[in-house]
């Protein structure tokens, strides 16, 4: 029972952390929050709760983008998905936007910079993006070293939480 009990503290700082960040966000250049963490870090759990103070809903960017991907070619996809990408940003209101379930971002037959994509997306309202992997000494990772998704980035421009991790 004490390990729930932690889990749950920690929780409540997670989501202060990421209320905090998304106010800090708004005077960034890049309006973007970026939730690190493993699987099993609760940064779904986080980002519902933050859905839920600022009124808005959590995106599943896997569902949402794979729907407008699916009747295309492979050469199609790799050519549209920036643009269906926006696509599903614009269908939601609000300045507040969280997106989960990035996964399909870091496909590489779409050929996609998923930071990027996620920084462009955020120049004229704040998105907060759940990212499987790691933010360790300023560096955000996807993936492990060999892993064919494996993305290492230093010197992020962004605001970037760990969870579960050291920062």
């Amino acid at each position: 029972m004490a390990t729930k009990g932690l889990q749950g503290k920690q929780l409540v700082q997670d989501v202060a952390r990421i209320e905090e960040a998304i106010e800090n966000a708004a005077r960034q250049y890049y309006r973007l929050v970026v939730v690190a963490g493993l699987p099993g870090s609760q940064k779904t759990t986080a980002l519902q709760h933050v859905a839920r103070a600022f009124n808005c809903d959590v995106v599943n960017v896997n569902l949402e983008l794979s729907k407008r991907l699916l009747d295309l070619t492979r050469l199609q996809r790799s050519r549209n998905v920036e643009r269906l990408f926006r696509e599903v940003i614009a269908a939601q209101p609000g300045d507040v936007l969280l997106l989960d379930n990035l996964e399909i971002l870091f496909d590489t037959s779409l050929e996609v910079d998923p930071l990027r994509l996620l920084q462009l997306s955020s120049r004229n309202r704040t998105i907060v993006a759940s990212w499987n992997g790691t933010y360790v000494e300023n560096t955000l990772t996807h993936a492990e070293p060999g892993h064919h998704e494996f993305l290492q980035l230093k010197q992020v421009e962004a605001i970037v939480l760990g969870l579960g991790n050291a920062e």
